[in-house]
């Protein structure tokens, strides 16, 4: 009888990389029901790379999206949950980058993803196709994110050579470091007056390089928040996530949770598959 099993192996990008790339994750998941997992909205962008079948994905949970294979895909940031379709077996590798690294890795805002989903290749071109290879070649979890190091350096480098301004203006970069920082419980209007402009102007501003607005975004970062606290093998009750999260109460945290995933709370938990795995 095969195990069920379902593992994760964290780790962190050479340092030279770190203002661009967050973290890599690389998973293994057997014997798993299967089912549509939520792959929730938050404050990165997602490469995957999958190191056995396609990925299955559709841009929304039961909403009827259409299901497309991907072999390596990147997204940019979302307002809903992306569908992961599996036969409870998945083996790939996660990347989180930041919406201010996309310029530097995929030479292109993160605006110009956001919402999307597109093979990796599309914007990394033969570095991407290079990439995968040296991927699923790879027979350690080590040499895997070596050579992500490796092959996302020089995407940086070819980038910083080419004629393309790759960077973000430091107003933006600061806006969404406070965000972050206070994740998500924070006013929009505050970060603006110490930055000198006008809400309007930074909302414009901040819409254009990353892809959503700055209240927006505080919307996202607070529900991944609660997604991680509700994620945990033992959660705290709802009520006591919203309270924590900066909810003003639980039905605001409902509200946020059908929107983002498509289900609420109760339906989300029943469904999951991965909770506790790992």
């Amino acid at each position: 009888m095969e195990d069920h099993t379902a593992t994760g192996i964290a780790a962190r990008p050479t340092p030279a990389l770190r203002q661009y790339v967050d973290s890599y994750v690389g998973f293994d998941l057997r014997g798993l029901p299967a089912g549509v997992h939520c792959g929730p909205p938050g404050r990165a962008l997602t490469a995957v790379i999958s190191l056995s079948d396609p990925l299955e994905l559709a841009a929304g949970v039961d909403d009827g999206s259409p299901v497309t294979p991907f072999g390596s895909v990147a997204g940019g940031l979302m307002c809903r949950s992306v569908a992961i379709h599996h036969d409870g077996r998945q083996q790939g590798v996660q990347v989180a980058l930041t919406p201010l690294g996309a310029r530097a890795v995929y030479g292109m805002p993160a605006a110009e993803l956001a919402h999307r989903l597109v093979p990796l290749d599309e914007l990394l071109g033969a570095l991407g196709v290079e990439l995968v290879d040296r991927l699923r070649s790879a027979t350690t979890w080590a040499a895997r994110f070596t050579a992500l190091d490796e092959l996302l350096l020089r995407a940086v480098g070819r980038g910083a050579r080419g004629d393309q301004v790759r960077w973000v203006r430091p107003e933006v970069a600061e806006a969404w470091r406070r965000l972050v920082a206070a994740r998500g419980c924070t006013r929009v209007g505050g970060i603006a007056a110490e930055l000198g402009w006008s809400r309007r102007y930074l909302a414009d501003r901040f819409r254009g390089e990353v892809g959503l607005s700055p209240k927006t975004f505080a919307r996202v970062l607070r529900f991944e928040h609660a997604h991680e606290l509700a994620a945990v093998q033992d959660p705290l009750p709802w009520g006591d996530v919203a309270s924590v999260c900066g909810y003003s109460d639980q039905a605001h945290l409902v509200r946020d949770w059908r929107e983002f995933t498509g289900r609420s709370p109760t339906a989300w938990r029943r469904s999951e598959v991965l909770l506790g795995s790992g």
